[in-house]
Formats: C-alpha cells, sequence, structure tokens
C-alpha cells in the first residue's frame, strides 16, 4: 500500500498566516504541520509517499522534507496542483504513483494522538473498495458527517445544518485502484471542486465501504481554533 498526503488548498481559514506560507508549513507545538501525516503513514508501515501540493510555497515542501531522512524514508515523491479543484481532483493527480495499487490518503491538516495500524491491516484484509476513519466530535456539523443504518453507513452529508449523527468522517481514506475511475465520474460541487465526500458516497451506493473508529484524539488544524487546539494536544502529549 502507498501514502498520500494531500496538502494544497488556500489555507483561507488561516489568513493572514498563509498569505505567504502554505498552510502545512505553519507550526504545530516543535514541528510544522505537514509533519504529523508523514508520521502517520510511517506509523502504519507506509514507506512510499506522496506529496501533493500547489502554489507558490510548494518549492518549500522539498526544501522542508527533502527524501524524507528525518522520517527514516529513502525517498520522498511530490507532485503539483494547479489550481484550487478539491481533495478528490488532488487525490486524482497520483494514479501513476499509485500504480493499480491501494493507497492510504491522509489531509495534511490531520493530527492524530496515536496510529492507523489496525485500520491498515484491517483494510489490507478487506477485498478491495474503500474504508474511512470515524471520530466522536461535539462540532459534527463542520464535518462530514456520516448516517448509519445498524453499523452500516447509508450517506454520508458534508457540512450538514443537522447531523445524522455526532461523528465525523476525518481526513484518512483507503481506496482501491478504482478510486481514479471514480474521480473521473464526477461533476464538481457547487464550490466548484471535486469532493471526497461524493467518491465516498459512490463506495456507500457500491456496498464496499467499511469505517473504523480512530483511537485517542483527533483534530484537523486548519482555522485559528483547531491550530491551537492542535498544538496543544501535542504538547501534552509530548510532556
Amino acid at each position: 500500500m502507498k501514502g498520500v498526503v494531500l496538502a494544497g488548498g488556500l489555507g483561507s481559514r488561516l489568513h493572514p498566516l498563509t498569505k505567504v506560507t502554505k498552510k502545512h508549513l505553519l507550526p504545530v507545538y516543535d514541528r510544522p504541520m505537514i509533519y504529523y501525516p508523514i508520521q502517520t503513514l510511517v506509523n502504519a508501515g507506509i514507506d512510499d509517499i506522496m506529496i501533493v501540493t500547489g502554489g507558490n510555497s510548494a518549492g518549500d515542501f522539498l526544501k522542508l522534507l527533502g527524501n524524507g531522512k528525518e522520517f527514516g524514508l529513502k525517498h520522498l515523491n511530490y507532485t503539483y496542483q494547479e489550481g484550487e479543484g478539491g481533495i478528490a481532483e488532488a487525490l486524482g493527480l497520483v494514479e501513476h504513483f499509485a500504480d493499480e495499487g491501494p493507497v492510504c490518503v491522509v489531509l495534511g491538516d490531520n493530527i492524530i494522538e496515536k496510529d492507523i495500524k489496525r485500520a491498515a491491516e484491517d483494510y489490507s484484509r478487506q477485498d478491495g473498495g474503500a474504508r474511512i476513519l470515524l471520530k466522536k466530535v461535539p462540532d459534527p456539523q463542520r464535518f462530514g458527517v456520516p448516517e448509519f443504518d445498524g453499523e452500516t453507513i447509508v450517506r454520508i452529508d458534508e457540512k450538514p445544518e443537522n447531523p445524522k449523527s455526532d461523528y465525523a468522517v476525518t481526513g484518512i481514506y483507503f481506496y482501491d485502484q478504482t478510486v481514479f475511475d471514480v474521480i473521473r465520474g464526477l461533476e464538481p460541487s457547487d464550490r466548484g471542486e471535486l469532493e471526497i465526500t461524493d467518491v465516498n458516497n459512490h463506495y456507500i451506493d457500491e456496498g464496499t465501504l467499511t469505517w473504523s473508529e480512530l483511537d485517542g484524539w483527533w483534530t484537523d488544524a486548519g482555522t485559528f481554533e483547531s491550530l491551537n487546539l492542535a498544538a496543544k494536544l501535542v504538547a501534552k502529549k509530548a510532556n
């Protein structure tokens, strides 16, 4: 299984911090944000990783990360997303890298307490399809929210006003090689983007999406509040 870190976007919710750099290069306690999703993949035993980024600061990722020596890697791959076409579009750029195999995708602002090794092992025993990681949160309306029928997810709604559950879809996904066909068939949303929620709903419709609940705490770091929370959680864990 190969790993993908999606680190594009404008980071507009963090202006003015992101007017001169990428969100994922900002510090979270004692390390740049991008370090955490890479470490999540490495801790899951995934050592073939691609970073997807864009914008004027894209070259700074190469200067910061190099070939991944700091993570025990021999090589890191990079690709460039032009424009702001959404998470699914960014994922579509790694088809050649996936090489018809499964991928584990982590959004570049996702920070977790523990690891996803068990979920990766569960997915490796799954017969294709997709697997997503969920976490109970007090404010699910900020995220993609699953609707359940028993233990089965029947739909995911993006940022619903009236969430059907108190779970959030975290930015950690496992997909088989058909995900790129799914992306090619998507229509842009009202935001003009290809939405990862539409990808997940396709797998739900196919009956091939499973889920795990993430162990430990989880947060994104895409707002001032969540960036501050992430720093506090990481500092507490470190100390």
